[in-house]
C-alpha cells in the first residue's frame, strides 16, 4: 500500500447503471481495506447527488462536459468547458491526495481520466456495457486496469495494462440474494412469496420494462393474460403511469377478479399482480421461474448472477446496444432474445406457455444463466483497484 491509508477516488454517475456499480465497488473497497478513504467525483444533476451521500461517501461535483457529436454551437463552447472542468478535477484530486482513480463511465469520468493521466495517478476503468461508451474509450488509452462485464467491448488496453472480465458489481440486495439462492433456493422462494402475498407453489413470471416501463412489453403480455394464467402467476411491473392501461387490457381477456396488487394486504386474491414499481424487486426475482424484460446491462448481469431464465426484448433504439448485452448469456443457453417488433400477443401465445409447461427447459436455462453469471464482481474490481495503490 501507499504510506498510510490509500485514498481512492471513484468517478462516474448520471444513471443507476453507473452509480450502482460504483457504490458496490466502494463498499467492497471498505470491506477489503477498512482504512482506505473513498470519495466520489460526479455531477450535481445525476442520481449520484442523492445516492452517494446516502451511502455515506463524500461527493465532489463537476459540470457535465459531454463530447460534441456533431458540428453545432456547443462544439465552440466545448474547449473552454473542458479546460474549466479538468482544472476543477485537478484541484479535487490534489486536495484528496488521490492514490488511484477508478472510473465507471458517464459524463464525470472523462475529465477525471484525462486529469489523472496528466498527474500520473493510476487509473482503473469499469465498463458495464457490451459496447463501451465514449468516456471509457478515452480512459482506456491511459488505464492501468480495465474491468469489463463482457468479453468484447471494443476497449483496447494500452501496452502493459490488464483487461479482465470481472462482471457487474451487484447491488447489495441482489448480491445478498445470489448468496442465499446458492444455499437454499426453495427456502428463499417460500419466504419471498410470503412477503409478496403470492403462492410459492405456482410458477411465477416477472415482467418488467424498468422504472419507465415498456409499452410494447406491457401490451403483449397484458393481451396474453389468459394464455399465461393457465400456467403461472404474473408479477407485472408496468412502469410509472402505465398500470391503468395494463389493467384494462387484462380485464378484456380474463375476469377482473384475477387482478390484484402486490403484497399480503393487496385487495383481491387473483394471480395477475400489477404494480408500477416494486422497491424490493429482489423478492420478485427470488420467486421467478421466468423473467420477461428489456436487456439493459444491469438487468442482464443481475438475472444471470441469480440464475434466472429470461426472455430479453432489447430496446429498439440507437445502434442496438441492448441486443449486444443479452447475446452472450443467450448464446450460453441462459435465455431467449426476441426483437421488440416480434414480441406480439401471437408470439407470446406460441412460445411462452410452452416454456412454462416445460420445467426441464426452464431449469436448464437457469443453470446456464448461473454458469455464465458472476457474483463477486465488486470484490474482484475492488482488489484490482487496491492493487494499483500498492
Amino acid at each position: 500500500m501507499t504510506q498510510g491509508a490509500p485514498h481512492i477516488v471513484l468517478a462516474g454517475g448520471g444513471t443507476a447503471g453507473h452509480v450502482n456499480p460504483l457504490l458496490a465497488v466502494a463498499g467492497a473497497i471498505r470491506e477489503l481495506e477498512p482504512a482506505a478513504q473513498v470519495t466520489v467525483i460526479g455531477t450535481a444533476v445525476g442520481l449520484e447527488k442523492d445516492l452517494v451521500p446516502q451511502a455515506g461517501y463524500e461527493l465532489d461535483t463537476i459540470e457535465k462536459v459531454p463530447f460534441p457529436r456533431r458540428p453545432n454551437a456547443y462544439l465552440l463552447q466545448f474547449p473552454a468547458k473542458w479546460k474549466r472542468e479538468t482544472a476543477k478535477v485537478r484541484t479535487i484530486l490534489e486536495s484528496r491526495h488521490a492514490d488511484v482513480v477508478a472510473g465507471f463511465g458517464g459524463y464525470a469520468s472523462a475529465p477525471v481520466y484525462a486529469t489523472a493521466h496528466k498527474m500520473d495517478i493510476p487509473i482503473a476503468i469499469h465498463e458495464q456495457n457490451a459496447r463501451a461508451g465514449m468516456a471509457n474509450k478515452l480512459g482506456a488509452r491511459w488505464a492501468d486496469f480495465i474491468g469489463t462485464v463482457y468479453d468484447e467491448t471494443g476497449l483496447k488496453p494500452r501496452k502493459g495494462a490488464a483487461l479482465e472480465r470481472v462482471g457487474l458489481p451487484l447491488r447489495p440486495a441482489i448480491a445478498a440474494l445470489s448468496q442465499r439462492l446458492e444455499v437454499d433456493r426453495e427456502g428463499v422462494r417460500k419466504e419471498s412469496a410470503a412477503e409478496l402475498g403470492i403462492d410459492p407453489n405456482r410458477p411465477v413470471v416477472v415482467v418488467t420494462g424498468g422504472s419507465l416501463g415498456a409499452q410494447s412489453l406491457n401490451r403483449a403480455i397484458a393481451s396474453s393474460a389468459a394464455d399465461l394464467l393457465a400456467h403461472a402467476q404474473i408479477i407485472h411491473l408496468t412502469g410509472r403511469g402505465k398500470s391503468d392501461e395494463v389493467r384494462s387490457m387484462v380485464s378484456k381477456s380474463v375476469k377482473a377478479d384475477v387482478l390484484t396488487g402486490i403484497g399480503p394486504d393487496s385487495a383481491g386474491q387473483g394471480d395477475y399482480h400489477v404494480a408500477e414499481y416494486l422497491e424490493r424487486i429482489d423478492l420478485a426475482f427470488a420467486c421467478a421461474d421466468l423473467v420477461i424484460c428489456r436487456a439493459g446491462a444491469g438487468s442482464v448481469s443481475e438475472l444471470a448472477a441469480l440464475g434466472l431464465p429470461a426472455i430479453y426484448v432489447p430496446l429498439p433504439i440507437g445502434n442496438g446496444e441492448q441486443r449486444f448485452n443479452a447475446e452472450p448469456v443467450v448464446n450460453a443457453g441462459g435465455g431467449l432474445l426476441v426483437a421488440d417488433k416480434d414480441l406480439t400477443p401471437a408470439w407470446v401465445h406460441d412460445h411462452v406457455p410452452g416454456m412454462l409447461a416445460d420445467h426441464e427447459m426452464l431449469a436448464e436455462f437457469g443453470r446456464k444463466a448461473w454458469e455464465y453469471g458472476i457474483r463477486d464482481a465488486a470484490r474482484i474490481m475492488a482488489r484490482r483497484v487496491l492493487q494499483l495503490a500498492q
